[in-house]
């Protein structure tokens, strides 16, 4: 009997087993809702008397609490729970963070906003919820200083249950500003909601607009044990064409969402180049070692338009911190996947030079005489590097954005550790 839930990805609690799921390869299917109706039911009421979603269906009964859930479903192939018995404490530990200190505030800064009657909406009440929020996620910011992940070196099911978390707040409450007083958590998050089966479960999206107080008078009925949809509003356009990202999700919440009007992306725009992005990608990838120099190199400078397109460097400027390679390669994974939103318009070479610390440099090409403003709007590593734009009447640079994207042993006299390559 395959795992059956109550909920899908527009639920965060439902999300947290389906995105472990699709980590460790575990089908779940889902169970439709009718709100008001399922919950009441004998057949549910036997399996969460609470009548709360989600709840999964096992062979031998329901489970209900979504991180007893998402935990349940780990262990099934006992994956994503800590490899040594302090990292499983610590897993433990970081899931009911999320419930104790994320969950509870944010929810109290988020529910008056829905207009749901058993929260209070007294200023100081929400004023009290956002500070709490704020030393949670300092904690949280402290503790991701120096780790890509928040156990050991790969995403844990504490991971999936903070980043659940987070979303609702990043969808409804918290803004880029807000977000980016915790660089650490920032970077963290968006990391997360970059891994391809995130996506699958949640869908793309971006900060989205904020809500404001509702009177308890316009928002939907609200009790303590279960609640309704909210009011369907539409999503934000995001910053490339995707699929509609799922609604704001309260923690009982499960609605859907208009899908997002497509707008015409900037880059499209730009006068006809003759220069095809995508024929230097090809190229790239299907150029052996031994002729790399001169078929792809040769071929790129032979097809460049720099009045199509422009290249740049990029110098990491903290590279003090890189003291440990993995997780300076994992900083560097990380930035080039939330860089997936431009891939249709650029190309990258990033570079991990030296012993330790470590340092990080890149060249990037760009459609465009700039870098694309949407690069400098949704990406925020973008600020964590000098960005120089290349002279190519600068025989020197030149050489240098060859050696990029060659790979030689040495670049700029340094070691090379290791390329990572955004095409």
């Amino acid at each position: 009997m395959a795992l059956k839930i109550y909920g899908d990805g527009s639920n965060k609690n439902a999300a947290k087993a389906l995105i472990v799921g699709e980590f460790i390869g575990v089908k779940i299917e889902t169970l439709p809702v009718e709100w008001g109706v399922t919950q009441k039911t004998p057949e549910f009421q036997k399996m969460n008397p609470i009548q709360k979603i989600p709840v999964l269906v096992t062979p031998e009964g329901g489970i209900f609490e979504s991180n007893a859930i998402a935990r349940y479903v780990a262990r099934t192939k006992d994956q994503m729970l800590g490899s040594t018995l302090y990292e499983k404490g610590l897993v433990d530990q970081w899931c009911d963070f999320a419930v104790s200190e994320l969950d509870h505030n944010l929810l109290r800064w988020i529910y008056p906003k829905m207009g749901y009657t058993f929260m209070p909406t007294a200023p100081n009440v929400e004023e009290g919820a956002v500070e709490a929020s704020k030393r949670a996620l300092g904690s949280l910011n402290t503790w991701l200083t120096t780790r890509t992940y928040l156990v050991g070196n790969s995403i844990t099911v504490a991971d999936v249950v903070i980043f659940c978390n987070i979303l609702v707040a990043v969808r409804t409450v918290i803004d880029k500003q807000f977000l980016g007083a915790f660089p650490h958590v920032e970077r963290y998050f968006w990391t997360m909601a970059n891994q391809p089966q995130v996506k699958k479960v949640v869908g793309e999206f971006t900060f989205g607009d904020k809500l404001t107080t509702q009177s308890p008078a316009a928002a939907a009925p609200a009790a303590a044990k279960e609640a309704s949809p909210a009011k369907k509003t539409k999503a934000p356009p995001a910053p490339k064409e995707a699929a509609p990202a799922p609604a704001p999700a309260a923690a009982d919440d499960d609605e859907e969402v208009a899908a997002p009007k497509k707008s015409k992306n900037a880059l499209d725009l730009l006068p006809p180049s003759p220069m095809v992005l995508d024929n230097w990608k090809r190229l790239y990838s299907n150029t052996k070692a031994k002729d790399f120099a001169e078929v792809a190199i040769k071929g790129f400078w032979e097809m460049y338009d720099p009045e199509g397109y422009s290249l740049w460097f990029c110098d990491y400027k903290y590279n003090e911190e890189n003291q440990i390679s993995y997780v300076t390669l994992n900083k560097v994974g990380g930035f080039l996947q939330r860089m997936d939103f431009i891939r249709k318009y650029a190309f990258g070479k990033m570079c991990i030079l030296g012993d330790g610390p470590f340092a990080i440099k890149g060249v990037w090409l760009f459609r465009g005489t700039d870098i694309p403003q949407l690069v400098k709007d949704e990406c925020y590593d973008m600020d964590l590097y000098e960005w120089t734009k290349v002279d190519i009447s600068d025989a020197a640079q030149k050489e240098r954005v060859s050696a990029m994207f060659e790979e030689p042993d040495l670049i700029d006299g340094e070691k090379l550790l290791e390329a990572k390559c955004f095409k």
